[in-house]
């Protein structure tokens, strides 16, 4: 008796920890939309420093993304290994399902900011070509003008 409750135990502690790591995963990936609806702005507003702070973030969050997930994996192997026949908590499915959709926002959102990243590079770039050095139109104060003079130093 105390093997099957140490048994439903440890399936109990896997699963929880199992949705607890897809339930931070998941906000996780609601903050990395929130940071790509703001590099949306700083992109179509031009602001640079806020979209280098915002891609730093979104850096920062993939990060933490691929590591919940290492954790994830394993875990998720163990318990599939562990309790095949096991009843699943009802609420896995509807996690696991909310989790796709937002990675597949994610994945989106991403390409559509890379797309206007792209597009704002380019007339960015237009505008510099465009741009004429004021210096290039006047002639050095270093330039000889109307050829060399010569000046007699010794009276």
């Amino acid at each position: 008796m105390a093997a099957a409750n140490a048994d439903l135990d440890r399936k109990v502690a896997i699963l929880h920890r199992f949705r607890e790591l897809l339930l931070q995963q998941r906000e996780k990936f609601r903050k990395y939309l929130e940071v790509l609806d703001r590099e949306r702005d700083d992109i179509e507003e031009g602001d640079v420093d806020t979209l280098a702070a915002h891609v730093e973030m979104e850096e920062q969050i993939v990060s933490e993304i691929y590591t919940f997930q290492k954790a994830i994996d394993p875990l998720e192997e163990i318990y599939r290994a562990a309790y095949p026949a096991a009843a699943e908590d009802p609420e896995l499915p509807a996690i696991k399902g909310s989790l796709d959709q937002l990675r597949e926002e994610v994945l989106r959102r991403n390409a559509e900011n890379r797309v206007l990243l792209k597009r704002r590079m380019e007339i960015v770039r237009a505008e510099i070509a465009g741009f004429r050095s004021p210096l290039k139109a006047r002639a050095s104060v270093y330039a000889a003008q109307g050829g060399g003079t010569i000046v007699d130093i010794e009276g």
